[in-house]
């Protein structure tokens, strides 16, 4: 189901030819993870959640995948956490932007930025680093759903709190991202937004939430645990 989306984000100038070699990848890492949420990734999830409920400007960034797999999502998350949303891609058109904000005004976002670029991430080069002053440009959170490494490490350069949605615990958003959730984003999202739900005016677990993440150990525990699925497999 989640590859017949992406292929009909592709026809529908949504997603790009790299987006779909990019879901490969990911599956490929969520077969080690067992398919499934973690102890860990709920863990990273209510720290992210407690990132983005204690930013004063809170952004989720969204490429032409995630716009593909989960709009409602994403849309439902802005409202909880108060953020707001901005089209970042790596391939860049204004077509695929327009395209892309459209989908998400049809599952009910009312401000979509990205479209009129007026402010660029410093170390990204090109169309990469186009963003919104009044977005990206200016957040002290910012929500990166699957693999980005360069711009996560753009971002942190800002002194910007990042967190990802990514699959890949070695990766290197993973590792320049303040909390990663290693999680299926059509799996990662709703559980995002449970936790924000859950901890929203309640201080005392916010600090709770963050107090108990570390980012390294949660990123080990999970890479240990895809390794000793593999070596399960490997000896039946």
């Amino acid at each position: 189901m989640l590859r017949e989306k992406l292929v009909e984000g592709f026809r529908n100038g949504v997603v790009v030819p790299q987006g779909l070699i990019a879901h490969g990848r990911g599956e490929m890492f969520d077969y080690l993870l067992g398919e499934r949420t973690t102890k860990e990734s709920r863990i990273a999830s209510r720290a992210a959640a407690a990132v983005l409920l204690r930013a004063k400007r809170p952004v989720i960034s969204v490429n032409g995948n995630v716009a593909a797999l989960c709009p409602r999502e994403i849309v439902r998350l802005a409202e909880v956490a108060h953020a707001r949303i901005e089209v970042g891609l790596f391939h860049r058109t204004d077509e695929r932007v327009s395209k892309i904000q459209n989908v998400l005004v049809e599952h009910g976002a009312k401000d979509v930025l990205g479209f009129l670029p007026d402010a660029k991430i410093p170390g990204l080069e090109h169309m990469r680093g186009l963003c919104s002053k009044d977005g990206i440009y200016s957040a002290d959170v910012v929500l990166i759903p699957l693999e980005d490494g360069d711009r996560a490490e753009a971002l942190a350069k800002m002194g910007k709190k990042t967190v990802a949605i990514d699959l890949n615990p070695m990766s290197r958003t993973s590792r320049a991202s303040t909390v990663v959730i290693v999680d299926e984003v059509t799996r990662a999202f709703p559980e995002l937004i449970r936790s924000v739900e859950d901890l929203q005016e309640d201080a005392k677990a916010i600090g709770e939430a963050i107090k108990k993440y570390d980012r390294d150990t949660n990123l080990k525990l999970v890479a240990k645990m895809m390794s000793k699925n593999l070596s399960d497999f490997l000896d039946r």
